[in-house]
Formats: structure tokens, C-alpha cells, sequence
């Protein structure tokens, strides 16, 4: 397993995906992020991230909601409803340039 430089708890699992930080080739590096997942599709996961701004005109705060396409590799298995975090990586298709490094609390806690 390698050492990606970043301090997440590593993954019990193991996987053969080129994709996945841990076993494969893929640097993480920019942005690291923590959202809760809403959807899973095959080795994608979309995860939701809630983001607060300050209005001064109106002297308010504005919640606002942000969806981004992740890769979730074999080894880490994120399920719909944990918060996971996650880290920026090279283009991996179209909609994807981050990867899921942890799960940080399952949907059941």
C-alpha cells in the first residue's frame, strides 16, 4: 500500500484499480474536500456539499448546495448518506477530477 502524503486513515480492503490512490498510480494533490454522498453508480459516487455565504446586502447568511462526481474505488466502497472526504487528482473522465480517500462516519452513526 502506498504512502499518499496525506493524513487519512487507510483502507482495510484492497483493489487492482489503476484509479485508486492507495494501490494504483493516481497522486492526490490541490483540494481536499468533505461532502456527503447522495448517489452511487458503479465505480462514481456523487457527493453533496453544503456551503454557507454571507449576503451583506441583505445582512444574511445564504445556504447553498454544491454536487460533485467523485471516483469511488473498490477498497474504500462509500455508501449513500456517509460523509466522506475527498482529495483533488488528475482528470479521470469528463466529470471526474477527485477521488474518495476516507469514509469519515457511515450512514448508520
Amino acid at each position: 500500500m502506498r504512502d499518499i502524503g496525506i493524513e487519512v486513515k487507510k483502507p482495510e480492503g484492497t483493489c487492482n484499480d489503476e484509479c485508486c490512490p492507495f494501490h494504483g498510480h493516481l497522486s492526490i494533490r490541490g483540494q481536499i474536500l468533505t461532502g456527503r454522498v447522495v448517489k452511487v453508480y458503479g465505480k462514481t459516487a456523487v457527493i453533496e456539499r453544503e456551503l454557507i455565504k454571507y449576503v451583506p446586502k441583505y445582512e444574511r447568511y445564504m445556504r447553498k448546495r454544491s454536487k460533485l462526481h467523485v471516483h469511488n474505488p473498490d477498497c474504500i466502497r462509500a455508501k449513500v448518506g456517509d460523509i466522506v472526504r475527498v482529495g483533488e487528482c488528475r482528470p479521470i473522465s469528463k466529470t471526474k477530477s477527485f477521488v474518495i480517500l476516507e469514509v469519515v462516519s457511515s450512514a448508520g452513526n
